[in-house]
């Protein structure tokens, strides 16, 4: 079936608007690999400190995933994380999860 790889995003409260502008300002080149096949940026709930955002990248295989991981895209995509744009906009560093899927139903 299909590999799902999440990056989990802890953005400092009155950050948010900011965090959401590097993602949409960035130059996304996923569609360039194989297996590619959805990007969403997920935007959740808030605590006291943060609030809670998930990148979500849909693959054909968790081998695909891992090629992107291994590319000049993958490097390009990250070579201005941490930079002085994000710095202080996260509460820690992104926490990532991978799934591949068992089931799947759609409409």
């Amino acid at each position: 079936m299909s590999y799902i790889a999440m990056n989990r995003f802890k953005v400092v409260l009155g950050k948010e608007e900011e965090f959401e502008e590097v993602w949409r300002q960035r130059e996304g080149r996923l569609n360039e690999l194989k297996g590619y096949q959805e990007f969403r940026m997920l935007k959740g709930p808030a605590t006291e400190d943060y609030r809670l955002y998930s990148s979500h990248t849909l693959w054909e295989t968790e081998e695909d995933f891992i090629a992107w991981t291994k590319s000049q895209q993958f490097r390009d995509a990250h070579k201005n994380a941490g930079n002085s744009g994000t710095k202080g906009l996260m509460a820690g560093p992104p926490q990532f999860e991978g799934f591949q899927t068992v089931l799947h139903e759609s409409a």
